[in-house]
């Protein structure tokens, strides 16, 4: 194929980049830079980097984050290494990660169903004489919904690594003497990481910029990143600072995958 085709062949994937990702981003940048009145100011970008809630809100939208990456590496490593010794593995991925062809929003109020007052979780509560507790509205509840979403995209990156791994790097540490933690401490981990790394990627970057299921799951008691942009958008009509809001996001979503990409050459040279 020559050069020539190939560049006919590119022209659409560049047209779709210009207009749905460079153009936006553009006009994020130029939005950011004007006042709520019109005029051109750099009142936004001071107002971020010097207000003590903007700053706290960005501290807690990384915590978040981080806590819903950590939760679901917890479930989903396990989860991804044991699948892979099973015989019908390929019938339990599926399982797995049905759950993804389902809308959020309907997860989301199907949660709400569970954990609301007069849910089934607090019915079963009552029955055993415990009460109705307030499980919606919560942290608690933020977080275990968000980690629910996000395990098939954690687990199916990971299980892909380790599935890859040549099962006589397996046999030749077994027969070095490696005991089984030994085999997996040295072989298995260090070859998946590549799948750990991409995980993070796919699971840590839209945790930074949740908002619906701040709003339906957390009662606008989580706040973070995310929800402020649709505050100032929908609510407050700042389009200049929900702009600002938006490009420090991009740029630590970016920062975010320049480190996760670097280490994962690092881990391929294992």
């Amino acid at each position: 194929m020559t050069s020539k085709q190939n560049r006919v062949l590119f022209f659409p994937y560049f047209i779709w980049i210009g207009l749905f990702v460079l153009i936006p981003i553009g006009l994020l940048v130029y939005q950011s830079f004007i006042g709520i009145n019109g005029e051109f100011t750099f009142d936004n970008i001071l107002t971020y980097f010097t207000s003590a809630t903007y700053l706290t809100m960005t501290l807690q939208s990384f915590l978040y984050a981080f806590i819903i990456t950590l939760l679901t590496f917890c479930i989903s490593y396990p989860t991804a290494y044991f699948l892979t010794q099973t015989k019908r593995k390929d019938l339990w991925m599926l399982l797995l990660i049905l759950p993804t062809w389902i809308n959020v929003l309907l997860k989301a109020y199907a949660f709400i169903g569970l954990l609301s007052q007069d849910g089934s979780i607090n019915g079963f509560f009552d029955w055993i004489g415990i009460g109705r507790q307030q499980l919606l509205f919560t942290n608690a509840s933020f977080l275990l919904v968000a980690t629910y979403i996000e395990i098939p995209f954690m687990l199916l990156p990971i299980y892909n690594a380790i599935e890859e791994i040549d099962s006589s790097l397996l046999h030749a540490s077994r027969d070095l003497g490696a005991s089984s933690w030994d085999t997996f401490k040295t072989v298995v981990f260090p070859l998946s990481l590549s799948g750990v790394r991409s995980g993070i990627q796919v699971v840590f970057i839209p945790s930074l910029s949740l908002f619906m299921l701040t709003r339906l799951i957390g009662g606008n008691r989580v706040i973070t990143l995310g929800t402020a942009i649709e505050q100032h958008f929908l609510v407050t009509q700042n389009w200049g600072m929900g702009s600002t809001i938006g490009i420090v996001l991009i740029l630590l979503m970016i920062i975010i995958m320049l480190l996760t990409s670097g280490r994962k050459k690092e881990a391929r040279k294992l």
